[in-house]
């Protein structure tokens, strides 16, 4: 079974004061008309220490932004540059959100809430800073079922409505408007980095080096690994490590992030700030999530080049601090631990015993074949066969045969005749009860499915970084 996020008690620890000076900006959140409360994570609140809040405080502290206890006294927007489908932009920054608050779990690690909608900042630019309430409800399934997937991802904390009326060029106009707030273990993008850099700020960048190795601690780099005491080839091996893991919860999940530029790559490894995304109605490597993604760059077997594209980006950053060849000797590994996580991660969702690298890896590739010539989902191929059930034919078959059951297939939605997915028929169906009839019964109750598929599934495996 999966694991509860452990409750504790609040322990605010704003500790990004102290790089504030010249990573951010204080701003102030936009007032709105309107407070409606409608998603509150109480699952997740607990691991802060912020359930005991009624819905009044909660909507003073996550719409009106009232300063939470012992945290930060005003919102910082994060100043960063990044590549944009391979474009350098210095141009941007957080437009529309901020960071509000920092504080522990109860397993001591540092936890950040952001916004995503609250106002604009001296990054927005022509953009007016707000959300819209489809873009939030959007936000919410793709984090819930990113989590029941074992993606190492934000969480969707709150969701109110804000009464305001927004036009915008991919949606029907007006529409409503919303305030989310994500929990996230932290907002240090590699843009941050590709921004210092930009500025030849040297001691800022090893600042920041540090403040990461400090807040996302992780394994030490191979023993043989050149300049493995310097604390930047450090930082890029840990986060080589973490990305790896990610492309290959993308791809395991069957999910199209969309817009994978460095500026939405988290130091910390966690999947966030979804726009466009997607899963997949079949497997098909070039299917894209983003309208605008015309050359399908971040299509959905494009994913772990691109990941590891902008770990190249963020070893070139780091250049400021290190030498070129224990930078490149860090990117070389990310291959080898893609393939691990490939592994790790298929045999888990499939419900599996690992038989070895080779043999895992032929079960994938037939895995592939079989859904390729079937038009099948990845959603579907591991429901049918989780824990070797069922009678694929060919060589998927003759690879899954070998197995053996974890013994993770006695949850009741196993029984279901259909698994849970999220391809985006699914996803308009709920936001239509919610635009045209204020129903919110269809996501409330696909919550409550997320939820109890993340504990049918177990606990996710973990890498090391």
């Amino acid at each position: 079974m999966r694991d509860e996020p452990q409750a504790s008690a609040y322990s605010p620890d704003p500790r990004i004061e102290t790089i504030a000076d010249w990573i951010a900006d204080a701003v102030e959140a936009a007032p709105f008309p309107r407070h409606e409360l409608r998603f509150r994570n109480d699952r997740w609140a607990r691991a802060v220490g912020l359930d005991h809040l009624d819905d009044a405080r909660w909507r003073a502290h996550f719409a009106g932004f009232q300063p939470l206890e012992g945290n930060l006294p005003r919102p910082l927007a994060l100043r960063y540059h990044g590549h944009q489908f391979r474009a350098y932009n210095p141009d941007i920054g957080d437009g529309r959100g901020f960071l509000f608050a920092q504080m522990r779990d109860g397993n001591g690690r540092l936890l950040d809430l952001g916004t995503k909608g609250s106002g604009q900042t001296p990054y927005s630019r022509d953009g007016d800073g707000r959300l819209t309430l489809k873009g939030a409800v959007r936000e919410i399934l793709a984090t819930e079922f990113l989590e029941a997937l074992g993606v190492n991802t934000s969480k969707t904390f709150s969701v109110i409505e804000t009464g305001e009326r927004l036009w915008r060029g991919d949606e029907p106009s007006p529409t409503r408007s919303a305030v989310l707030v994500r929990l996230s273990h932290g907002h240090i993008r590699i843009g941050s980095f590709q921004r210092l850099l930009a500025l030849q700020e040297r001691d800022h960048m090893a600042a920041l080096v540090d403040y990461c190795l400090e807040t996302y601690p992780g394994a030490a780099p191979p023993e043989d690994a050149p300049g493995r005491d310097e604390p930047a080839v450090v930082l890029l091996h840990q986060v080589v490590e973490r990305l790896a893991d990610l492309a290959a919860s993308y791809m395991v999940a069957g999910f199209v992030h969309g817009v994978l530029n460095t500026d939405n790559m988290n130091i910390s490894g966690e999947s966030f700030d979804y726009g466009p995304w997607r899963w997949l109605p079949a497997w098909d490597p070039r299917f894209t999530a983003a309208y605008f993604d015309h050359t399908g760059l971040y299509a959905f077997g494009r994913q772990p080049e691109a990941i590891l594209w902008n770990c190249g980006q963020f070893a070139t950053a780091l250049r400021l601090l290190a030498d070129s060849d224990p930078l490149i000797a860090a990117l070389d590994r990310f291959g080898e631990l893609y393939a691990q996580a490939m592994t790790r991660r298929f045999t888990w969702r499939l419900g599996v015993e690992s038989r070895g690298q080779e043999a895992d890896t032929a079960l994938i590739l037939a895995a592939e074949r079989h859904m390729v010539d079937n038009q099948l989902s990845p959603d579907t191929l591991f429901f049918r066969h989780r824990g070797g059930r069922g009678e694929p034919d060919g060589q998927f078959g003759e690879a899954l045969a070998g197995y053996a059951a974890t013994g993770a297939a006695n949850h009741p939605i196993w029984s279901q005749a259909q698994p849970p997915s999220m391809v985006i028929e699914e996803v308009e169906a709920i936001w239509a009860a919610i635009d045209e009839r204020d129903d919110w019964a269809p996501l409330n109750s696909t919550v409550e499915t997320l939820r109890a598929f993340g504990e049918a599934l177990g606990e996710p495996p973990q890498s090391d970084g």
